[in-house]
């Protein structure tokens, strides 16, 4: 707000501005004010201070009683109403025939009075921290595995391909189908990754997403004994497993995927297998310098 000296100044210099000959639109728009605004000033005769903030101002004629504050806490505190949030409380009273206030209201009131907290048994939502960040500086050093469905003929059915990845490298280190998912089926495959890579030294970085054959006791005892090192992604994020989901996605898309399901787990099989050959030996990846997986991870890559 323009205090009083300011405006006295700015009613001088209109007048002035007038007095020469400028209209009086002009000489207000000149100092960012409205003819409105300027009569508003004189029209007392004498420029006087804002009234605005020392006027009388009537409450809303809807605002709520300390009574009716009370109330709402009360009836958001007894035991049929205790596990629930305003937007079922409301509604609920409102079947009873009971109108206190608004559902807006009641999450208001409830969050001044520090009651606005998670309401029932199941668990509030958490922050999950990002996992622990790996680093690979050559082959098995830190693998990427996953699991993701081929199609049958039989509609509902589909058969489980179980997929390890080397992320330096990202040759296909491992990989077997079955017809359903367990821990067991996970651990012997890590384990013959292992013996096949001659991966036999601590430190091995295992990541994977958080399904139950991740994480199943099965598995993580084999990883425990082979020295494994276990690494999990955040619960429903795709993206902490970026190297397994973008191999799926090159496997599926690629033009030699069948456009019809597989027979038998034999064809489902046989395809996978040329698929891995032809990744591994002669597929020139562009995230290793258009060199192919196998070449990388056995240390060719440097000479071409």
């Amino acid at each position: 707000m323009i205090n009083v000296p300011d405006r006295r100044r700015a009613v001088e210099l209109i007048n002035e501005a007038v007095e020469a000959g400028a209209s009086k639109k002009k000489a207000c728009s000149e100092l960012e004010i409205s003819s409105r605004t300027y009569r508003r000033w004189t029209q007392y005769g004498s420029v006087k201070a804002d009234g605005r903030p020392d006027a009388e101002r009537q409450a809303p004629a809807n605002k709520l009683t300390p009574e009716e504050r009370q109330q709402i806490l009360k009836t958001c505190n007894e035991a049929a109403y205790q596990s629930l949030p305003p937007s079922q409380i409301v509604p609920a009273l409102a079947d009873e025939g009971i109108y206190i206030a608004s559902e807006s209201s009641f999450y208001r009131i409830m969050k001044e009075a520090d009651q606005l907290h998670h309401r029932g048994k199941d668990q509030a939502p958490r922050k999950v921290a990002k996992p622990a960040a790996y680093k690979a500086a050559g082959p098995n050093e830190v693998w990427s595995w996953d699991i993701t469905f081929l199609a049958t003929t039989v509609t509902g059915l589909f058969y489980r391909l179980y997929l390890v990845m080397d992320i330096y490298s990202r040759k296909i280190v491992g990989w077997e189908i079955h017809e359903n998912e367990t821990a067991e089926n996970a651990s012997l495959l890590i384990h013959k990754a292992c013996l096949a890579e001659g991966v036999s030294e601590k430190g091995l970085v295992l990541h994977s997403d958080n399904g139950s054959p991740m994480k199943g006791a099965t598995m993580l005892a084999t990883l425990q004994r082979l020295g494994v090192v276990p690494s999990f992604s955040r619960p429903s994020v795709s993206n902490d497993n970026p190297y397994s989901e973008s191999l799926f996605g090159t496997m599926k898309y690629t033009p030699a995927f069948p456009s019809k399901p597989f027979e038998n787990l034999g064809a489902a099989r046989e395809w996978v297998y040329g698929f891995v050959h032809g990744y591994n030996e002669e597929h020139r990846h562009s995230g290793i310098q258009f060199v192919t997986p196998a070449q990388c991870h056995n240390g060719a890559e440097r000479s071409i």
